[in-house]
């Protein structure tokens, strides 16, 4: 019996657009790297002196970097805001998942209640700006409190959507069988379901993590740049006359780094738990 052999064909669009995708990422993070590394009397008007490597490996920009902005202090600040975001936002979001989750098949409340918070991800922050300012003020809360529970509200949509989501692959089965020993539900959900959750857990914590760390302009409307972030302290660098590029691109390595490492680490429970809270 012949056995027909199956040519592999190679997709050069696909691979073009990877390499162009791939270049489009690396090349802007070398031009931070060599740019931090290098003096400002290296820095030139020409390509290729911009494009070049540093002559001497210093560290003195980012010791600089690291004076001007208060770094330590700012990253106090970012550390605080953006793990009270997450507790509260695990806590609460999952909460609600799980009260709409159950329910929602059933009622139509419950239907409309998350189609209604889910419909939240379609509003864009520069309509709720103004207001958000004007009554943060007026409730005294323009401070970092202020700051977290907007956050809390900001990331319910996606992540009431991610809960409801991944509560399907556990089975109510579990539930009725702890209602028959006499469980609550509120004993339920914290003994058997919020366990259960684990991976979305991860995977919500992640997600809001990247964007309460990387946001500038929630604090900088908020707080009016009374208390730094470490985003808000990369602003050190902008004046009407210029920009200090090596101290700039120094401290951006310094400010990206921490939640880089985070990343790294949770970047598989974060493809997990998507892939496992996904509608079926």
């Amino acid at each position: 019996m012949a056995t027909s052999k199956v040519k592999e064909k190679f997709n050069w669009p696909v691979t073009i657009l990877l390499l162009i995708g791939l270049v489009s990422v690396l090349f802007p993070l070398y031009m931070t790297v060599v740019i931090a590394f290098k003096s400002p009397t290296e820095m030139t008007t020409s390509i290729e002196g911009i494009l070049s490597l540093p002559q001497t490996w210093s560290l003195d920009n980012f010791a600089k970097a690291i004076e001007v902005t208060d770094f330590w202090h700012s990253l106090l600040n970012s550390v605080l805001i953006t793990a009270a975001t997450i507790g509260i936002s695990i806590v609460v979001h999952s909460l609600v998942a799980y009260a709409i989750g159950r329910n929602m098949a059933s009622r139509k409340t419950f239907r409309f209640s998350y189609f209604y918070i889910v419909s939240g991800m379609f509003v864009p922050f520069a309509i709720l700006m103004l207001p958000l300012v004007k009554e943060t003020a007026q409730l005294h809360i323009d401070n970092p409190v202020g700051v977290v529970l907007l956050y809390v509200v900001f990331y319910m949509p996606m992540n009431v959507l991610l809960y409801t989501g991944y509560l399907k692959n556990i089975p109510v089965a579990l539930e009725e069988a702890a209602r028959v020993d006499g469980s609550t539900t509120w004993s339920t959900f914290w003994r058997i379901i919020f366990p259960l959750m684990g991976p979305m857990h991860a995977t919500v914590a992640v997600l809001t993590a990247l964007g309460t760390w990387n946001d500038v302009m929630t604090p900088l409307v908020i707080m009016s740049g009374n208390i730094n972030t470490l985003p808000l302290a990369q602003l050190t660098f902008q004046t009407q006359f210029g920009t200090n590029y090596n101290l700039a691109f120094a401290s951006y390595l310094l400010a990206m780094l921490p939640m880089l490492v985070f990343y790294l680490f949770a970047q598989k429970k974060i493809i997990n738990g998507v892939i496992n809270g996904a509608v079926k």
